[in-house]
């Protein structure tokens, strides 16, 4: 099989831009063509407003980019990660008119929500939902904080959801998890185009002991990821002996440095390469991810399931059946006491650990590795073929 992959790269890299690369890498070790279309949102940079905005909604350079492309390679089909902002939803129509089935991972809520997490004011928000004009993403300044910002992405997903462009031109969709699938559902997706597939690791971390004694978290330092709840947990806990080594940089990167002058148990790491996270990993008592918004599927849970690393986790969208099958413990989103009580419960009592980092190796290699994405994998372009 032949396959045109196109992605929309982020100013800071994350977890879209990781699966990206895995997954061609996957296809390619099974003896599949794999042709690469990118972007980076770097040339953003200077952009004028208005060209941003137009380009937003309809960018018919890339389309007809695409669309050369297209005649080029020759795909049996085109799987794209993200079109926003520079690609936009115009590509879709170039492999319409080639007659070539699009696969569209939905790697956040960006169909959604104008601002792609259903997030605002420190929790989940759904404001959104379902509406063909997403007008409170714009009335409460959703992406990047800017009114203007968020007429834009508004816009796009208005137009788009007016011609139908996600009914009519994309052949599947590919859901993180079951709850993410739902959420789509509600927002007018067709459930018969929408498969659920996780995001895996082309390779094992290695199964760690958990001898370092430290509590670990790994990501970027923004709001929805639950930053000041947990701050505020291991004020908490003072003198309990833990440490939190906290590996991650962003807007409040400020707000971990200055924690980590008033509490010693909390160490900022700054931001680390892969290899050492991983040793980190295998090192960690557990992993702490308290986000406040419905994640999709982070990269670093299954990253942590590979190294039999335990999770004390939100109890919030996906996060819930993920980690709630054993790999760890859930705590009441946004509340810093029911994150502080978890960590003790789970210091409290080392078997339960043990029995949970298990769990925790078990689930990676039932669900994470890359033999079964290939296979589940194979079953949604199987799917958008025959569609």
């Amino acid at each position: 099989m032949k396959i045109l992959s196109v992605h929309t790269s982020y100013q800071l890299p994350g977890g879209e831009d990781q699966v990206f690369a895995l997954e061609a890498e996957l296809l390619r070790a099974h003896g599949h063509q794999v042709a690469r279309y990118t972007a980076s949102n770097d040339r953003l940079k200077g952009q004028n407003p208005l060209v941003m905005l137009g380009n937003t909604i309809w960018n018919g350079s890339a389309r007809r980019a695409i669309a050369e492309r297209l005649r080029w390679e020759g795909p049996d089909l085109m799987h794209v990660h993200n079109t926003f902002p520079l690609l936009s939803p115009s590509i879709y129509y170039a492999a319409r008119r080639s007659g070539i089935p699009v696969v569209q991972t939905l790697h956040n809520y960006r169909l959604l929500c104008p601002a792609a997490t259903l997030f605002r004011d420190g929790g989940k928000c759904e404001d959104c939902l379902g509406r063909r004009i997403p007008w409170p993403g714009v009335a409460h300044a959703c992406y990047r904080g800017s009114r203007a910002a968020s007429s834009g992405a508004a816009a796009m997903l208005a137009v788009h959801n007016l011609i139908h462009t996600w009914t009519r031109t994309v052949s599947v969709y590919i859901a993180l998890s079951n709850f993410a699938k739902e959420k789509f559902i509600q927002g007018g997706l067709p459930a018969e185009k929408i498969f659920v597939k996780p995001n895996f690791l082309a390779s094992d971390a290695g199964l760690g002991s958990g001898a370092g004694n430290f509590a670990l978290f790994v990501g970027r330092l923004t709001p929805e990821k639950g930053i000041e709840v947990m701050l505020e947990a291991w004020r908490k806990l003072r003198g309990s002996g833990l440490p939190l080594q906290v590996a991650g940089d962003g807007p409040l990167a400020g707000r971990v440095e200055q924690a980590s002058r008033e509490l010693p148990e909390i160490v900022w790491l700054k931001w680390l390469p892969r290899a050492e996270i991983l040793v980190k990993m295998r090192q960690a008592s557990f992993l702490v991810l308290p986000s406040t918004w419905y994640e999709g599927f982070p990269m670093i849970l299954a990253e942590a399931f590979s190294a039999g690393l335990p999770v004390i986790a939100s109890d919030l969208g996906s996060m819930t059946s993920i980690v709630g099958g054993g790999g760890g413990l859930l705590f009441k989103p946004g509340d810093p006491d029911s994150l502080a009580e978890r960590v003790r419960s789970f210091l409290a009592d080392p078997a339960a650990a043990q029995r949970m980092r298990a769990e925790a190796r078990r689930e990676f290699e039932e669900k994470y590795t890359g033999e079964r994405n290939y296979a589940r994998i194979m079953e949604i372009y199987g799917a958008a073929l025959a569609g």
